[in-house]
């Protein structure tokens, strides 16, 4: 048979992080329940060349998502959709705009679409669907289209160098950051100073990963704590996964790192505002603890030092 032949599977995902993350999942159920098809993935570009890592794809597809007066953008996603002969379609994201992408396929027929698309022909039909967490929402949503289990994903495949940042044996992670236009899901940098001060009393060196643009922040926090480290703007996807692997624990806010570093089995605490619901999106792995307040100003560094594993 030849490779023109195979069966042709599209997956879309697009992301944020957290979302990407909890696909790992469904990517995984997916290739095993087609082991012979070819199967490509529509992502965003942030996310291509950890999804090119993983053992789940054959083609990574990139979309620019197109404004919506981008016809040029929009033309060429659907050349790039049209060309891609799917027999089916696994939409993941289930979003307006994802939904919208089964029309590019005109005039050609539709191909199978798994999703919430007007139309489709496997959709999950649950009119509870959006008050499920992700994980369970999407396994369902499998299991709709004929795919019966999706097991915790396995990221023995994610690989990565801790040795490169010439860390000390014994630290901790921690991800004080997060999305700029969201302040309210970070937990007060002085919260973060107290705690710190308690991980280097236990012989832990902290380790303050995030991106370029939380170095300014990172800086503010380490200089109560001359011991920590910042890596901003260091580490890629894989390279969380590695550090969670090799680290005493991790502490961080309720953003996209915390669901790599839970992916690791590393002992996670996971901050929670008001602003987000952890019933519907937080990070799963076998050692997860998750703390909430209304408001993280009132999240006391007392009550996060209380739930820290035995070191």
């Amino acid at each position: 048979m030849t490779s023109n032949a195979l069966p042709r599977i599209l997956v879309i995902k697009l992301g944020a992080l957290g979302d990407f993350t909890q696909a790992f999942g469904p990517f995984q159920a997916i290739r095993k329940h087609h082991p012979d098809a070819r199967i490509s993935l529509l992502t965003t570009r942030p996310f291509a060349g950890l999804a090119a890592a993983s053992l789940w794809f054959d083609e990574i597809l990139t979309d620019r998502r197109p404004g919506r007066l981008d016809l040029c953008g929009w033309l060429a996603l659907r050349k790039t959709l049209r060309a891609g002969r799917f027999s089916r379609v696994y939409d993941l994201q289930t979003s307006a705009r994802s939904s919208r992408y089964r029309r590019l396929f005109f005039p050609d027929p539709s191909p199978e679409w798994s999703g919430i698309a007007p139309g489709c022909s496997h959709p999950h039909r649950n009119p509870d669907r959006d008050d499920m967490h992700t994980v369970d929402r999407q396994a369902e949503q499998l299991r709709d289209a004929g795919i019966p289990e999706t097991p915790p994903p396995d990221t023995d495949w994610i690989t990565g160098d801790p040795g490169r940042f010439d860390l000390p044996d014994r630290f901790a992670l921690i991800v004080p950051g997060g999305s700029a236009h969201r302040p309210e899901k970070r937990w007060p940098a002085g919260h973060y100073q107290t705690v710190i001060a308690a991980l280097a009393e236990r012989g832990l060196t902290s380790v303050l990963i995030g991106s370029p643009d939380e170095a300014a922040l990172h800086d503010h926090i380490i200089t109560s704590q001359p011991t920590a480290v910042s890596l901003a703007g260091r580490t890629e996807f894989q390279d969380i996964v590695a550090l969670g692997r090799t680290a005493a624990l991790a502490i961080g806010n309720d953003t996209g790192p915390m669901h790599l570093i839970a992916l690791s089995a590393c002992p996670t605490i996971v901050l929670f505002s008001g602003a987000s619901d952890p019933a519907l999106c937080a990070p799963r792995g076998e050692a997860v603890t998750l703390l909430q307040s209304p408001s993280l100003s009132d999240l006391s560094p007392d009550r996060v030092i209380a739930a820290l594993p035995a070191l």
